[in-house]
């Protein structure tokens, strides 16, 4: 196996997340960055990164829970990677797989990391359900609050067929355009 490039692949949920402390200090030849949920394998910048990878490289992710959320989707991509040659390494568990070093202990290891991040996103989404039965039970109201009053809808409706531009409206409401055209629904 010759010496390839080391490739980073970090990940946050939402785009207000910061990606900087990931992979921070590690030199790498390039990095793949998503902003997207963990539960979903077709995220663009991995699938990208399993496209140009070759053998010999190395992926480095910062944890386990970076690259996938379940078990059946962390042994999937891992192995994908490996048949292709390709070493991953999870620099949180200090932990390196690669067809090559791969081995009953390194399978379990995988199994037993992968099964614990799955149980803590499930213990999360518990939480979460709870919280909201909670605030329901005690007539609060669940989600995130309403950015646009009935009362700037109805306003934001008058202006638009006035002529005023929508974008101009959504950074006057400070609102995202996306808000705004749901809000004009």
């Amino acid at each position: 196996m010759t010496a390839g490039q080391i490739v980073g692949y970090v990940r946050v949920s939402s785009v207000d997340q910061n990606l900087a402390r990931q992979l921070d200090g590690i030199k790498l030849d390039r990095v793949f960055e998503d902003k997207a949920s963990g539960k979903d394998v077709k995220r663009p910048a991995l699938v990208a990164l399993q496209a140009f990878v070759r053998e010999g490289d190395t992926v480095m992710v910062h944890s386990i829970d970076r690259l996938a959320r379940n078990l059946v989707d962390l042994r999937a991509i891992v192995s994908g990677l490996n048949d292709k040659g390709v070493a991953v390494t999870f620099v949180k568990e200090n932990l390196t797989f690669s067809a090559d070093t791969s081995s009953p202990m390194n399978t379990l290891m995988l199994s037993m990391m992968g099964a614990f991040a799955e149980f803590e996103r499930s213990m999360i989404l518990e939480r979460q359900r709870e919280g909201i039965a909670a605030a329901k039970a005690a007539g609060k109201p669940a989600g995130r609050p309403e950015r646009l009053k009935p009362a700037d809808v109805e306003a934001i409706k008058a202006r638009c067929a006035a002529g005023d531009s929508k974008v101009a409206l959504a950074a006057e409401y400070n609102v995202s355009r996306g808000t705004l055209y749901a809000a004009l629904k």
